[in-house]
């Protein structure tokens, strides 16, 4: 997913996969999955439910497609929030998802890679890791925590300590200037 181009051809393989297109459903797959695999598994931490989440993500792509305008953002985007929320109600459904402190999250969660990490070490992770970097503290924060460890708005307002409408702007803001950073 990290070659020129790469978002370009992923919006022709959504239009084609809204269009009844298997063999571009194949293709779609295989140049997306393993992101959104890394997606799933970052946040359920189990193999087996993210295997699941990827597999209903992708139903609902297949579903979905049809509606997709990239007016609305890239399908990257799009794929790529639908395995996020996805796994996020997942975890809801089941209860696990819980607000861990930084030395509580350290001792819970096996320090060897994951997915997630393994991606992490792509052209297009490097890319993302430097547009975060270029924002401000809280803002990094509050996308990461929302993003990273699936917390919702109301939970980030009491991680962070901050008004949920400013944790709202916070996101807003900090994910308009990520947009811009990873267009340029």
């Amino acid at each position: 997913m990290g070659e020129p181009g790469a978002t370009s051809e992923l919006d022709e393989l959504v239009r084609a996969v809204g269009r009844g297109d298997r063999t571009a459903f194949h293709r779609l797959y295989d140049a997306t999955s393993p992101h959104l695999f890394a997606i799933a598994l970052r946040i359920v931490r189990r193999r087996d439910r993210a295997e699941e989440i990827l597999q209903e993500a992708f139903v609902n792509i297949w579903r979905g497609a049809g509606d997709w305008t990239p007016e609305r953002g890239s399908a990257r985007t799009w794929v790529s929030s639908i395995v996020h929320h996805r796994a996020i109600d997942a975890m809801r459904r089941e209860g696990r998802l819980v607000q861990l402190d930084d030395e509580a999250h350290g001792e819970t969660i096996d320090e060897a890679p994951d997915a997630f990490d393994l991606a992490s070490a792509g052209e297009e992770a490097k890319r993302l890791a430097g547009c975060l970097a270029t924002l401000d503290e809280k803002p990094r924060r509050a996308i990461q925590l929302a993003y990273w460890r699936g917390l919702s708005h109301e939970e980030l307002a009491a991680e962070m300590g901050a008004p949920m409408g400013t944790v709202k702007s916070w996101i807003r803001r900090g994910l308009q200037r990520l947009k811009a950073c990873l267009e340029t």
